[in-house]
């Protein structure tokens, strides 16, 4: 039987690792540069959004029945949001630096890989 749901769960953990960090770094270095960028809004707004990844990504690390599916279904709903939402309004907003973009490409690019790896998963378990 496949592994990539491992791989995935890899991947989505250094993606949402990475993001953490530059939401720590947004909200206390370059607290007060745009709305989106303080303690409270991350404490809103991030805490949920990554106790959601956790728990996606220990279910892919698990990898229980639903877990490839889930992950699919995520990923693709944080690309979404990454394009349509995040970009053109929370980026633009903030002032963007060399560190605001490489992070958003970074992110969004693992993304796309946990993706393709869980599709991998997906047709793998449809094999056996």
């Amino acid at each position: 039987m496949p592994k990539f749901a491992i791989h995935a769960a890899w991947t989505l953990l250094a993606a949402f690792a990475l993001s953490l960090g530059y939401e720590l770094y947004r909200a206390t270095v370059m607290a007060s540069t745009s709305e989106h960028d303080s303690i409270r809004l991350f404490l809103v707004q991030g805490v949920p959004l990554y106790v959601v990844a956790a728990v996606v990504i220990a279910m892919l690390f698990r990898r229980s029945k639903w877990s490839a599916w889930i992950g699919l279904v995520f990923s693709v709903i944080m690309i979404l949001v990454s394009i349509f939402y995040y970009n053109p309004r929370i980026m633009l907003d903030r002032q963007p630096g060399v560190i605001d973009w490489f992070e958003d490409l970074v992110f969004t690019g693992l993304l796309f890989v946990v993706v393709a790896l869980v599709l991998y998963e997906l047709r793998g378990r449809q094999r056996t």
